[in-house]
């Protein structure tokens, strides 16, 4: 049975407390699982959104940072681009907007490249993705320390380590995928015929017909198109596709999984997950949100599900009931991980 490490709130007085505490918990996990850090290991974060309040600040890592640069390991804050316009869709941009959300510490890399469109392929062979699209800058590390928020989310139910892993991994166009199951396309009236597109296009999909047009036979759903557009011609959005994505929830958390698992294959990662500032919302949300619950603690493990389980089950201890437990469910089905654990108070 996996275990899960905990630090509960009545410890943590100050975000000192909680650094040191998050410290504690990936060293046991570190030594208890067997899993040495190597020379390097980096931080899968995420940065929050421009007018969030809640996600975790970069204080509360320090203590992760200082055990590691004590041991000589070095490390860098990883994280990935959205799908959605703002600060986070590109590089340049992600990275300040970081910057001044205090992550200066280490190292800002988005594994995606400048907009989306650096990926490589992990073959997995599931029920709804026979590969999955990850940042390619992941590529180079055979371990992470993924650090996440627990909290909701309006869509998944509950955002945590496998969130971090499956949409937090993913390039562009396996957000894509996992949001919507569907394709893009060209809308013709913005299209400035730059060719970008079709420069970009892996499969060459892409092709010129007055405007350009996308073979949906041909595409494979990279996201490179949508990712580079300078015109904002290439389009995911469509009734249909949002309808899909709300309708078929079950779908999506199935999806979530399985990108987890491919970014969790191969690899002994060490997770850490916050439960504090639990809010109703995930941290791409670009406002203040008040919390649902006080503060619960900090858990790790080097099992995404079981300690996704962990916290699922404090909260809905503390008053908390999210939806999502299929992200679980499944998880187990397809060998990621077990729903099942045993809590140890460090």
């Amino acid at each position: 049975m996996p275990r899960v490490y905990f630090t509960g709130s009545g410890k943590l007085r100050s975000e000192y407390d909680a650094s040191e505490a998050a410290a504690r918990l990936m060293l046991a996990v570190s030594e208890r699982e067997g899993i040495p850090f190597g020379r390097s290991v980096p931080l899968k974060v995420h940065f929050g959104e421009r007018g969030n309040e809640s996600f975790i600040r970069p204080a509360l890592y320090d203590g992760i940072i200082d055990a590691l640069l004590a041991r000589g390991v070095a490390s860098s804050f990883m994280e990935t681009s959205v799908l959605y316009a703002g600060p986070r869709m590109r590089r340049e941009s992600h990275a300040r907007l970081a910057a001044e959300h205090g992550f200066t510490r280490l190292p800002v890399v988005i594994a995606d490249g400048e907009a989306g469109e650096s990926f490589y392929e992990v073959p997995i062979g599931k029920k709804h993705f026979k590969s999955c699209n990850l940042g390619a800058a992941f590529r180079d590390f055979s371990r992470f320390v993924v650090l996440s928020h627990f909290k909701g989310h309006r869509i998944a139910g509950f955002g945590g380590a496998i969130k971090q892993l499956s949409m937090g991994f993913a390039a562009k166009g396996g957000k894509l995928a996992m949001h919507m199951g569907i394709k893009p396309f060209i809308f013709r009236p913005l299209c400035r015929r730059c060719g970008l597109c079709a420069a970009n296009c892996p499969v060459h999909a892409i092709a010129k017909d007055g405007a350009y047009r996308i073979d949906a036979a041909k595409c494979i759903g990279c996201g490179a198109c949508f990712a580079l557009c300078p015109h904002k011609a290439v389009s995911i959005y469509t009734p249909k596709s949002i309808v899909h994505a709300l309708l078929r929830r079950g779908d999506f958390l199935e999806r979530l999984a399985e990108y987890a698992y491919a970014a969790a294959l191969g690899r002994r990662n060490i997770y850490v997950s916050y439960a504090m500032n639990v809010t109703a919302n995930c941290d791409c949300i670009g406002k203040k949100m008040s919390p649902l619950i006080p503060d619960i603690g900090i858990f790790a493990s080097a099992d995404p599900v079981a300690l996704d389980a962990a916290c699922l089950d404090a909260a809905a201890a503390a008053g908390a009931r999210f939806k999502g437990r299929r992200q679980l469910e499944y998880a187990e089905e397809i060998g990621l991980g077990s729903a099942k654990y045993e809590l140890i108070s460090i």
